[in-house]
């Protein structure tokens, strides 16, 4: 996956989530309509959590040192953790709290039509900024279905962005309902119901993303193809007959650690095992540039 093209998608739902965030709060501030502020607030939210990614991206750049021997790429998984739960505590519980306060004081709404048309105008730049996140994962998903794709992603923001638009087109549907229910039945509750039902989505997004950056943060493995073309590479390097045994593990998310034991001959001498070695490194590198460290055990092949 292109980390330029996350980033890219970053800054375009960065900019939507900024003009959609004021326009919400000015629509609720004429309304009062408890689906616009948890909406705005859920704009807001998302706003915040773009600015974590970009930073993430960021800090993640500094060079390996002493302490930190592999470098600093797992910062990115640390900020979408920090995201997951800044999703889950600002964006879905307060949408939550929001709707349940109206549900027991229903209020009638006010200048409906000025929400209408923000809400309208929101699932218009929330389009255009999933449109851009999903041209950027075309890009890197291969045959894969989007939803295979967040699953097995090892780099946080494309992910963290499909899952925040996705959320929002639907948080919006459902808060354009309720809006729309309150207006023509006059009973205030469809707007808390509105409010409550883009919380629960917002609650559902975050423990899953929360799930998939905790699993990245533990140490995933490269994906299926990379392991089966580093495997590959080493079968067919001349000196080798045989792996032993290989391990691969995300070190950052465009940073993969190899280590393999590998067979070679019995009466190979210490510099050809030397050259084996490099050509070996030399063939995983060509096959998947994401390997950054590799460590190569040579061992004496006793099944051939």
């Amino acid at each position: 996956m292109s980390t330029e093209g996350g980033i890219k998608a970053v800054v375009a739902a960065l900019f939507a989530n900024l003009g959609i965030a004021v326009a919400k709060f000015v629509a609720f501030a004429f309304t009062g309509s408890s689906s616009m502020l948890s909406e705005a607030i859920h704009s807001l939210a998302d706003s915040g959590n773009q600015v974590l990614l970009l930073v993430g991206n960021k800090r993640a750049k500094k060079r390996a040192d002493e302490q930190h021997n592999f470098g600093y790429g797992r910062r990115r998984y640390v900020y979408g953790f920090v995201v997951a739960i800044v999703l889950f505590l600002v964006g879905g519980l307060f949408s939550l709290y929001e709707g349940w306060h109206k549900w027991q004081n229903p209020e009638a709404l006010s200048d409906w039509w000025i929400a209408v048309v923000v809400l309208l105008v929101a699932i218009g730049l929330e389009s255009f900024s999933l449109r851009t996140a999903i041209r950027e994962a075309n890009r890197s998903r291969g045959k894969r279905s989007l939803a295979k794709f967040v699953r097995d992603a090892r780099q946080p923001e494309l992910p963290v962005i499909l899952l925040e638009d996705i959320g929002a087109l639907v948080g919006l549907l459902f808060a354009l309902l309720g809006v729309g229910l309150a207006v023509i039945t006059g009973n205030g509750r469809f707007d808390a119901l509105g409010a409550m039902s883009v919380g629960t989505l917002l609650v559902v997004i975050a423990i899953f993303l929360a799930m998939e950056m905790t699993a990245m943060l533990v140490g995933e493995s490269a994906l299926p193809e990379e392991v089966s073309a580093i495997r590959t590479a080493l079968e067919r390097s001349e000196g080798v007959t045989r792996v032993i045994h290989l391990r691969t593990l995300h070190v950052g998310p465009d940073e993969l650690l190899v280590a393999a034991k590998i067979g070679v001959a019995h009466g190979d001498t210490g510099l050809e095992i030397a050259k084996d070695i490099d050509d070996a490194e030399a063939a995983i590198r060509a096959a998947v540039p994401t390997a950054a460290y590799i460590f190569l055990e040579p061992d004496i092949d006793r099944q051939a």
